[in-house]
């Protein structure tokens, strides 16, 4: 009789590996894509190109280095280099979109061991390192037109959470919802049109990439917060709806809070980030000096995750407590 060999856990093997995953996450984030180089023209596609291409050149540079494999190949780093433009307005200069990606991958990611060690998103770490750096460069929005050829043929607006920081509610009485799903507004150029992110976050959902724990919670916990404020002075706060599609909300609910690495693990700790998420993102939103808070809150929670894990430990098959 032959003997046996039982290897260690898991035991029933997926197809799903991290090259795969990757690759779902970047087709999901293709209509995004297409509706940002749509309003925002070759500027747009210039900044996701530049970001892409550095940050896998930087990972290979930086692997190179500390003389671990070369893994650029699992596409993670195009991925970081995705989401990275989609947190940058389309008139980014190449040369601010070349540092971002050299943050996100070296402080973001690969100081900390590479892939799957890292605690913050590194697209969002970057974002932070480029709004304290480059304030005008970061807040600098072109105003959506049709496929616009040169960053020379357009014109700046400011964004609606700028809008209302600026001049209270009465300064947005003019956008429409239309406007904030569809993408005709002023922003970065993944934040500007909801349905596009709504449609790859099915997709994600569908596959299985994500659950529907962070952003459901995430997203309502704006609109119930907000709304509350609207319900108690209509005057000074946006409607819940206004906040719910303007910004990065849903970008960062359905893409950038959902990462699997620095996200927790459990479905009640996935709702406790998301709660906690939108309510750092309503009270910078309402009562900060910025307009918008999405960034800062998913990093904030982001550093309370092992934390959250902790608390939420599913207890062990068979232990009763």
């Amino acid at each position: 009789m032959k003997d046996l060999f039982v290897s260690s856990s898991p035991h029933v093997h997926s197809p799903e590996d991290t090259p795969w995953i990757m690759r779902q996450v970047i087709y999901a984030l293709i209509p995004t894509a297409l509706v940002g180089v749509y309003f925002f023209g070759i500027p747009a596609l210039t900044v996701m190109l530049t970001a892409m291409i550095s940050c896998v050149v930087v990972e290979a540079i930086c692997q190179k280095i500390m003389g671990v494999p070369v893994s650029v190949k699992d596409g993670s780093a195009i991925l970081t280099g995705l989401l990275l433009a989609m947190n940058l307005p389309s008139g980014a200069p190449w040369w601010m979109v070349v540092i971002g990606s050299v943050v996100a991958i070296v402080i973001g990611k690969q100081v900390f061991g590479g892939l799957g060690n890292n605690p913050f998103n590194p697209a969002l770490v970057a974002r932070a390192f480029l709004i304290a750096s480059f304030g005008v460069e970061m807040t600098t929005w072109p105003k959506p037109d049709v496929f616009p050829k040169a960053i020379a043929d357009t014109v700046t607006a400011a964004t609606p959470l700028g809008l209302l920081k600026e001049g209270g509610a009465d300064a947005i009485a003019n956008i429409g919802m239309f406007d904030l799903i569809v993408g005709n507004v002023g922003g970065c150029i993944g934040e500007v049109s909801a349905i596009a992110l709504l449609i790859g976050a099915g997709y994600l959902l569908a596959t299985g990439i994500i659950t529907w724990h962070v952003p459901v919670t995430y997203i309502a916990t704006v609109g119930i917060f907000t709304g509350i404020c609207y319900a108690v002075d209509p005057v000074a706060y946006a409607n819940p709806w206004f906040h719910m599609f303007s910004g990065g909300l849903m970008l960062g609910a359905l893409f950038m809070a959902t990462d699997m690495v620095t996200s927790p693990i459990s479905p009640k700790g996935k709702i406790i980030f998301g709660l906690g998420c939108g309510l750092l993102t309503s009270v910078i939103r309402l009562w900060g000096g910025y307009p918008e808070g999405v960034s800062y809150s998913i990093l904030i929670m982001n550093a309370f995750v092992p934390l959250i894990n902790r608390w939420t430990k599913p207890v062990k098959f068979g232990v009763v407590k």
